[in-house]
Parts: C-alpha cells; sequence; structure tokens
C-alpha cells in the first residue's frame, strides 16, 4: 500500500479562482520527485479556519500520514493557517519551524514574519509551510530529510 500525502493550499483568491494555485502544485512536485511511490491527495480551500480544519481531518481521515499545508502563514490578519491547526496537533516540533524560517531567512529577510510549524495528529505529521512556491520548496528542502524519520518515529 503507497503513502498518503495530503497537499492542502490555503489562499482566498486563489480558491475563488482569482489566479491559479502555484503553491500547492508545487509542494506536489517536490513529493513526487523525492518520493514518487506516494499517493498525493490535493485540497484548495479559502483562509478560513473552518475550511482548513475540516480539509485536514478529512486527509487524516483518508489516511494521509504526512500534511503539507501551503499558505496563510503569515502576519496578516487573513493568515489563520496556525489558529487552525494548532488545536487539532497533539505535539509540536520547533525545530522544522526554526529550520525553515532560517532556510527561507537567507533568500528574504522577510521570511521572519513567517509561522510555519510542524506537528503531529496520531501517526501523522503535518507542516504548514508559507504561500510563496519559492518558498514551499525551500522549506521543504530544508526540513526533507527528518520526514521519513519522524514518520517512523510516529509510527509507521
Amino acid at each position: 500500500m503507497r503513502t498518503k500525502v495530503g497537499v492542502v493550499t490555503v489562499s482566498d483568491r486563489a480558491s475563488q479562482g482569482v489566479y491559479p494555485d502555484r503553491s500547492g502544485p508545487e509542494a506536489m512536485a517536490f513529493v513526487g520527485e523525492r518520493w514518487p511511490e506516494a499517493e498525493i491527495l490535493y485540497r484548495l480551500v479559502p483562509d478560513e479556519e473552518e475550511a482548513i480544519q475540516e480539509a485536514v481531518l478529512a486527509l487524516l481521515g483518508e489516511g494521509c500520514r504526512l500534511l503539507l499545508l501551503a499558505g496563510g502563514t503569515g502576519p496578516a490578519p487573513r493568515d489563520r493557517t496556525p489558529e487552525a491547526v494548532l488545536p487539532l496537533l497533539d505535539k509540536v516540533f520547533p525545530g522544522f519551524g526554526e529550520a525553515m524560517r532560517l532556510a527561507s531567512f537567507r533568500e528574504t529577510p522577510t521570511a521572519i514574519l513567517s509561522r510555519a510549524l510542524a506537528g503531529s495528529r496520531g501517526e501523522a505529521l503535518v507542516l504548514l509551510l508559507p504561500g510563496n512556491p519559492r518558498a514551499v520548496r525551500t522549506c521543504l528542502e530544508a526540513v526533507w530529510e527528518a520526514v521519513p524519520t519522524a514518520l517512523r518515529l510516529l509510527g509507521g
């Protein structure tokens, strides 16, 4: 059985069709390059806590062991991904957020405003990534080597 990976893009405008989602496809491409046997499930939701939580819980219910959420991690009033996801997590892994911010900060000083983070729910690892496609790749590259170990330690 293939491991399921859930990718959720959190964006008001992309979810309304104002412009195409580029962050989710970037995350899916990254996973496909490094984990070609993974089955990737995708959702696109607005910056609304209830919609974010519904997507996370649905993907976990479908058996996803890794969730990547792109968007909604900045300081703007509509950026609510951490507020939506933190209550769903069993544990938070601060090192992931620190590594993602450091890698992004090396490319742009405004990355210090990012609220990217990671944690677990049950046997699943959940990563909250910035919404910029380039930052998605930068952050995933920064933490990817720890993902298999985290998944193994979480139970699978």
